[in-house]
């Protein structure tokens, strides 16, 4: 901007203010002793005559020289339209009239009495004739719409001026359309600094200017006419007035508490940041960020104008400061390289693709100059270095237009093949990535693709600036949410959001509930994770919520359940708002664990107890393997162990290159606590009631004693080692006799005592050779089998404590002395720390923190 000619106010006195009403609170300062500074407010401030005398009170900052721009009181410049369209039309647009009047002349009375009703009724008398001659369906005259649109912030300029106490405070009201000349520019509206400040001189010559009231939004045009800036142009008012007044700084209130790191509508955890510089305001502005527009950022960053973005609202909060530089303690949560995300919607992506566009020069030129003559705006631009093809984002809106012009420009390459043709994808939005602190850093791209892909948000196209501080990327409209959650949580903006749904809860699912509760404190700030428990089902009903259930006592909302449909239950759980989602089945059902395969591919985390999936049909178990490797991930630690790290110290090992030679051990704490207890002073069926009373086993102490549970965990170990086992392959020793098998329960346990003569027979037995009894699992190059033995002196199964689950792995590496995982490996509350363990191991994938 130009600084020839500067003006510079004369000494002024202290400003005098009007005393501020009571019960109003007065805005802090928000930045060190400054000379002048100009105040913007916008329509959400100036609502009602509350609002206005409210704001009249933040204007008292404690500087020398005010300016006050104003926006028209909500709602008022798109009802001025309104009644212009109406006259337009021929309807009746006296009613509106009447009640725009009455609006104003009520704030009026609310803020001054009666001393403004002479003046708003003028405004108005002048807005009636003005409509009265507008001819029905003719064109309306460009002046003559301005002076409508603009009357809303002649009004409010009135009422504000009046609040702050008028001229016998000592402020003045300056009608912006006196001295503010624009004209139209190739980038919008363009200011006539040499005449404004010309105009601006001549109007304070007469006049003793200490504080002063301004119009936003209008201005003349170099005839004098009546025009406007365009929508939000009262910001670009305030600083084009804070820079012809020679403001130190320019504080523009609005209705929340700064810029935020996202759209809060779209990412409820947005954060407000404190600091931005112009350069950043600028890439989050262009993308709808709830920010300045760029054209306002213009005469600030010529003049390195400091501006402050504050919530009227809540003045107590410190805002966002913009200036020439960010500081990186200015930058987001963690020191994040990313200050905020901002999504563009509405767009398409117009590709031109072929063999013939290799190496060609001038083929970027001669589409965009197509699209240039077609007057279509272009948002992005990509194009790979094997220069096969070249694409751009345009507004949907213009696609057809933008395809037909490429078409045109190269309809002879295309006739002769050397061009495949032009393509437009429709439904597109643009997510863009914004920070100085990207500059020079590495990994940033890596983190924003990484987020977006753990979301499953497929990206279209990607462009980013040499100036690094941009990353652009286009994706499908539909997953546009998700990704900028994910993006957001990505950089450590906000917690990573795990929509969870809960099956089965029952005793290790109210046990996991239990565990939720207790620490959910510590998600947020030490692992940035929201875990939302968004459905819970039984067997018989489920209840799905919009917003998060309290775990403690989600199984209440079970209560009036409707009626089971895992149809809608998994749509529910895979919400598109959400970044992502996961199920966990603590049922124990063999017609849950058919899902899994289609949760997965449908990129739904599965984590579970159940052991069906893991030790059932064979053609399911690999289903549910190829859907995790290009979907949801799927954890099952607790099938095992409970909450020993049995599968995965067995993943380790053949991981990192040992090879499994075989696996023996007590997969049973049931069956543990049963055989450590037994050494012939009680009968072994006194002992199964004890366990079952204890809560050690199953309701059907036979689900135990059977062995099948054990040899499913058998299974699954072998099939994690990659073999191909089934139940069928294993060698099942079930304790209970075969005339006991097929009672109901009560006949089973009033005949339990059946089982003590076998039962001591063989303690007798093991106690001749010196030895005890010890239900385990083997698993050999040759044989599968769970049962009775009697392990060899000095086994580490004859040393354990009462319930402990105890697993040796025999390997290449550890041959004679097999590693051991041991430790307690039943009941509810270890189950559930297992699955939490999964839980968590999982979201540390799409960058939960460890």
């Amino acid at each position: 901007m130009s600084q020839s000619s500067p003006l510079h106010a004369p000494p002024l006195a202290p400003p005098l203010a009007a005393p501020p009403a009571a019960g109003m609170r007065q805005a802090p300062p928000v930045t060190s002793h400054v000379a002048s500074r100009t105040h913007k407010f916008g329509g959400s401030s100036l609502a009602d005559a509350a609002r206005i005398q409210h704001a009249a009170q933040l204007v008292d900052d404690g500087t020398q020289r005010r300016v006050v721009v104003v926006s028209a009181m909500h709602g008022v410049t798109d009802a001025l339209i309104g009644l212009a369209h109406q006259a337009q039309r021929g309807d009746d647009w006296l009613p509106g009239w009447q009640a725009l009047k009455q609006r104003h002349l009520d704030t009026a009375r609310a803020v001054t009495g009666a001393g403004l009703d002479a003046a708003i009724a003028a405004d108005f008398d002048t807005l009636h004739t003005r409509l009265v001659d507008i001819a029905p369906r003719a064109p309306l005259a460009p002046a003559e719409s301005a002076w409508i649109h603009g009357l809303g912030e002649v009004l409010s300029s009135r009422l504000m001026h009046a609040a702050l106490g008028g001229e016998h405070a000592g402020w003045l009201r300056l009608d912006a359309r006196e001295v503010l000349v624009v004209h139209p520019g190739e980038l919008g509206v363009a200011v006539d600094w040499e005449a404004s400040r010309r105009r601006l001189a001549a109007w304070r010559s007469t006049r003793d200017v200490r504080q002063v009231v301004v119009t936003g939004f209008v201005a003349s045009d170099a005839q004098g006419r009546p025009t406007t800036l365009g929508r939000n142009g009262s910001d670009h008012s305030a600083a084009i007035f804070a820079a012809l007044f020679e403001s130190d700084a320019l504080t523009i209130w609005t209705d929340v508490d700064g810029v935020l790191s996202a759209d809060p509508r779209l990412v409820p955890d947005a954060v407000c940041l404190p600091m931005l510089s112009y350069a950043e305001a600028c890439e989050l502005a262009y993308f709808g960020a709830k920010v300045l527009h760029p054209q306002t950022m213009a005469p600030a960053i010529q003049r390195e104008l400091p501006v402050h973005i504050r919530n009227s609202l809540n003045p107590d909060a410190p805002g966002t400061l913009i200036s020439a530089s960010s500081t990186a303690a200015s930058a987001g949560a963690s020191g994040t390289p990313v200050k905020g995300l901002s999504v563009a919607q509405g767009l398409a992506v117009l590709e031109l693709s072929g063999g013939g566009l290799i190496g060609v020069p001038g083929t970027a030129e001669r589409m965009f100059a197509s699209l240039h003559a077609a007057n279509v705006s272009v948002t992005m631009i990509s194009q790979g270095s094997s220069e096969h093809s070249i694409c751009c984002v345009v507004d949907a809106a213009q696609a057809s237009a933008a395809r037909a012009a490429v078409e045109a420009a190269f309809a002879e390459a295309i006739a002769e093949g050397q061009v495949q043709g032009v393509t437009v994808t429709p439904d597109i939005s643009v997510l863009a990535a914004v920070g100085d602190g990207m500059v020079g850093k590495t990994g940033v791209a890596a983190r924003l693709l990484s987020g977006l892909a753990q979301a499953r948000v497929n990206i279209r196209a990607i462009a980013q600036g040499a100036g690094e501080r941009n990353i652009s990327v286009a994706v499908a409209a539909a997953d546009a949410q998700r990704g900028l959650r994910a993006a957001h949580a990505a950089f450590w903006l906000s917690p990573q959001t795990l929509s969870v749904g809960l099956i089965g809860p029952g005793n290790v699912g109210q046990a996991l509930l239990r565990q939720l509760v207790q620490a959910a404190p510590r998600f947020s700030g030490d692992h940035d994770l929201d875990i939302r428990l968004r459905a819970i089902a039984n067997s018989r009903g489920m209840h799905l919520a919009d917003k998060a259930l309290d775990p403690s006592s989600a199984v209440d909302a079970l209560a009036g359940a409707e009626p089971l449909d895992l149809e809608r239950f998994t749509e529910h759980v895979r919400a598109e708002h959400l970044p992502h989602a996961m199920i966990v089945d603590c049922s124990g059902s063999d017609a849950v664990a058919d899902r899994y395969a289609d949760w997965l591919a449908a990129g739904i985390h599965v984590v579970t107890p159940n052991k069906h999936a893991g030790s059932g049909d064979w053609t399911r178990f690999q289903s549910i393997q190829a859907a995790q490797r290009r979907g949801g991930r799927f954890r099952y630690e607790a099938t095992v162990g409970a909450g020993l790290p049995v599968v995965q110290t067995l993943r380790n090992l053949l991981d990192t290159g040992d090879a499994l030679h075989g696996i023996e051990g007590i997969f049973s704490g049931t069956l543990a606590w049963l055989f450590n207890k037994f050494d012939g002073s009680r009968p072994f069926s006194e002992l199964v009631l004890e366990a079952r009373a204890l809560g050690y086993t199953e309701p059907d102490p036979r689900d135990d004693l059977s062995g099948t549970d054990v040899a499913r965990k058998l299974v699954i170990l072998a099939r994690e080692a990659g073999l191909a086992l089934s139940m069928e392959d294993v060698e099942i020793e079930n304790l209970v006799p075969p005339t006991l098998r097929d009672l109901p329960l009560d006949a089973f346990l009033a005949r339990i005592d059946e089982m003590d003569t076998d039962m001591q027979r063989r303690l007798g037995d093991a106690q001749e050779r010196g030895g005890k009894l010890r239900f385990l699992a083997c698993l050999d190059a040759d044989t599968a089998r769970v049962g009775l033995a009697v392990p060899e002196p000095g086994h580490a199964s004859l040393h354990g404590q009462l319930t402990d689950n105890l697993i040796q792995f025999r390997t290449a590496r550890y041959p004679d002395n097999p590693l051991v995982v041991q430790g307690p490996g039943a009941g509810p509350d270890v189950t559930a720390a297992g699955i939490f363990g999964d839980i968590l191991a999982i979201a540390q994938t799409f960058g939960a923190r460890a």
